[in-house]
């Protein structure tokens, strides 16, 4: 997927996600998301902050903080901006939809699968069905299978052959596992049991 293209799927995603948010109760903004110890609010703050990202005197105190947990360090600064009112996460949404600053420590590559799969850590365990993308998902696996850090997906699911079923892509070697490329892009990305009910195989 070239990069105009992936631009305008990230576009296209955080406006999804700030339609999904627009209509959510208090409760569930606080519900918790398929990412341990994220609330709904925390994954959505993260991707807003995203165009917008923390200046440096922010960045180094969040750091400290830290301990140089990159985790550590992900998690506190999604909390910190999640403090905000939701209706102004969900502006900030819409307002840098299309705005292709990032924070310099990543690349358009790399936001297109954040995107993805943060959309769905807040939709499934809020049980709403808003289908992937399958070409950008197609596109995010490739880019997760190769990247290594954070993922460690080529390390993790090294004996499977994955494949998916509604799409031309496949990785690895071993034995077989399918699905719909969006359930694989989520067992890529370490959501295991959410992707598991979606493919055949050994996990």
């Amino acid at each position: 997927m070239d990069e105009e293209t992936s631009w305008t799927v990230i576009a296209e995603q955080r406006l999804a996600l700030a339609d999904l948010l627009d209509g959510l109760t208090a409760d569930e903004w606080d519900h918790p998301s398929l990412c341990t110890d994220w609330r709904v609010r925390d994954v959505a703050a993260h991707v807003a902050m995203a165009p917008r990202p923390p200046g440096p005197a922010a960045m180094l105190g969040a750091a400290v903080r830290a301990r140089g947990s990159f985790d550590r360090l992900n998690h506190d600064l999604a909390v910190r901006h999640a403090a905000r009112p939701a209706d102004e996460i969900v502006a900030q949404l819409r307002r840098h939809a299309a705005s292709r600053r990032l924070p310099a420590v990543t690349n358009y590559r790399n936001i297109v699968p954040d995107v993805l799969v943060h959309l769905q850590d807040i939709a499934v365990p809020l049980g709403r069905d808003l289908p992937m993308p399958i070409a950008a998902a197609r596109a995010a696996a490739d880019r997760v299978w190769e990247m290594g850090w954070p993922f460690r997906a080529r390390r993790r699911l090294r004996g499977a052959r994955l494949t998916a079923t509604d799409t031309d892509w496949s990785v690895g070697a071993g034995k077989q596992v399918s699905g719909p490329i969006a359930a694989l892009l989520l067992l890529l990305t370490g959501r295991t049991a959410t992707a598991r009910p979606h493919l055949t195989g050994p996990l």
